[in-house]
């Protein structure tokens, strides 16, 4: 393996009796990155952040976070990482400032330096006028905020956060990623997972992961330029499911999948597509409200691996 990475992953392989979680993954982060795990529930994250926290043993392969082999000295690993999981691992019944205390002794934080430290998680996560609040009146954005302020105390190079987003409302979830980039541009490594196709653009490299298996890797534009961008439409229609219905068997339509109110449709050609559907959906009285080449998303790229490994399965 190379040096000079925050982590490093060859052939990680998690086993739980005859179900493998985790099916020899290979990936590099860089240090000071934002890397995202993309993926529905049960594709493997959750499990391979866990490995990389020192918190589950590996059933093969090898893992380093900041030099450490996750294997052999994972209370070594755990020092030198910050881990922040969904469900936010606080203590509702402490106050903002006693959680923030209560973790600087957990982190081992030096006494000299806790207040500072606490300090600057309040300023961090906007929580100065609430830190005499009991953390179970706070809102679900406001406890992710105060987590992420645990998470920092000890001054972790790295960070993973395990669908930190999930659970709070949009406006919660972009906040939470402004501060996300603050820790990046101050040096932090970001390890995060999520469910959410939008986040993913946030990243500065993603890793789409399926069935314990990474089937894509690399920055979010250069996965979306291995689609034909000529080859997407969006398609608005007055009858969504009739649409699909009415397109889904004609030749030189790839694949239709819902987006939205509406139809992205991947043809091979859209010159002869585009007119073709219009003749197409005329005919079944569905009424075209918008019909256009788009470029694709982070959710399409997805689809379209997903579907590509399903036929290798097959």
């Amino acid at each position: 393996m190379q040096q000079g990475w925050a982590v490093e992953v060859e052939e990680l392989t998690k086993r739980f009796g005859d179900f493998c979680a985790v099916d020899r993954v290979t990936f590099t982060v860089q240090k000071g990155e934002i890397f995202g795990f993309l993926g529905p529930n049960g594709a493997g994250k959750s499990t391979t952040i866990r490995i990389l926290c020192g918190l589950l043993e590996p059933s093969g392969g090898r893992a380093r976070v900041e030099g450490l082999d996750v294997a052999a000295v994972p209370e070594e690993v755990r020092k030198n990482i910050g881990y922040m999981s969904q469900k936010f691992s606080l203590y509702d019944d402490l106050t903002v400032e006693e959680n923030l205390d209560f973790f600087s002794g957990i982190y081992q934080v030096p006494r000299a330096l806790r207040a500072e430290r606490k300090d600057h998680a309040l300023r961090m996560a906007g929580l100065e006028k609430r830190r005499s609040a009991l953390t179970r009146t706070l809102s679900g954005g406001w406890k992710q905020r105060l987590a992420l302020g645990c998470a920092i105390l000890h001054r972790p190079p790295i960070l993973f956060l395990d669908e930190p987003t999930s659970g709070v409302d949009p406006i919660a979830r972009r906040a939470f990623w402004a501060l996300i980039y603050q820790l990046s541009d101050a040096g932090h490594t970001v390890f995060v997972s999520t469910h959410y196709m939008d986040e993913a653009e946030y990243c500065h490299r993603l890793a789409l992961m399926y069935r314990g298996r990474i089937v894509a890797l690399g920055a979010p534009a250069d996965l979306k330029s291995t689609m034909p961008a000529q080859g997407l439409l969006d398609l608005q229609s007055s009858d969504p499911l009739g649409s699909m219905r009415a397109l889904e068997q004609e030749p030189g339509i790839r694949d239709i999948a819902v987006f939205g109110g509406g139809l992205h449709v991947t043809v091979a050609d859209p010159t002869a597509a585009v007119p073709r559907i219009h003749q197409i959906l005329a005919s079944a009285n569905i009424a075209i409200r918008q019909l256009e080449v788009i470029p694709p998303s982070m959710e399409d790229v997805f689809v379209a691996r997903i579907e590509e490994e399903e036929r290798k399965s097959t």
